[in-house]
């Protein structure tokens, strides 16, 4: 016998097309962060994967371990949290140490962000990390975004907002990827070398750009 349906009986709905993933990345002083902030506020989700790799390290126990394994107990201070700073001294000059911890936290950032990605209901979503060329996540996103800005001018800006000595910035971006390497790698490019309006209007215009 045939089965009766209710007429109000509907169909299921076709599930949402999963969101197009695009990379935001910028060298220390470039303004990466002030970027990721417009997005937002044109209604667009950005993952913060470096604020969340601080919280994995301290919410993850099996991670933990691992890190204590590499670096020593001191990866981890008296009340249990990641010490960023001993962390930062150990790895600053030994490569292999630094590959071993990318190692360890990297698999877990990508998970949690897998799984923030099938939370979002945008068409466009945004993950903002410093290393997305030196990993090679550009080749996972839809399109990549490089925030920059004149040498001279991410020196001062960094030296203003952290305090940090022309050497001590110069040490930093010595051992990142150089500006000219990201800028053939990147499909789209964000100059901040004036001021937050002509920043905001810039990114407005690359974002809704984007097919």
């Amino acid at each position: 016998m045939e089965e009766l349906h209710s007429e109000s009986q509907q169909a299921e709905p076709d599930p949402l097309p999963a969101p197009k993933i695009i990379g935001l990345t910028g060298g220390i002083g470039s303004g990466k962060t002030t970027v990721a902030q417009f997005i937002e506020e044109f209604g667009f989700p950005v993952y913060y994967s470096d604020d969340r790799a601080k919280d994995i390290v301290n919410e993850n126990e099996d991670l933990k371990a691992k890190i204590k394994e590499l670096l020593g107990n001191e990866a981890y201070n008296e009340n249990g949290l990641y010490d960023r700073k001993f962390v930062a001294e150990k790895v600053f000059n030994n490569d292999d140490l630094l590959e071993g911890l990318n190692g360890i936290i990297h698999p877990a950032v990508r998970t949690d962000f897998e799984d923030w990605v099938k939370a979002q209901k945008k068409y466009l979503v945004f993950k903002e990390t410093a290393l997305l060329f030196e990993l090679k996540l550009n080749q996972q996103c839809y399109k990549s975004i490089l925030v920059t800005a004149e040498d001279n001018i991410r020196m001062k800006r960094v030296m203003d907002r952290d305090g940090k000595t022309y050497r001590e910035v110069q040490a930093i971006m010595e051992h990142q990827m150089p500006e000219k390497d990201k800028i053939k790698l990147a499909d789209c490019i964000i100059y901040n070398n004036t001021n937050l309006e002509d920043l905001k209007e810039h990114t407005e215009k690359v974002i809704f750009d984007i097919e």
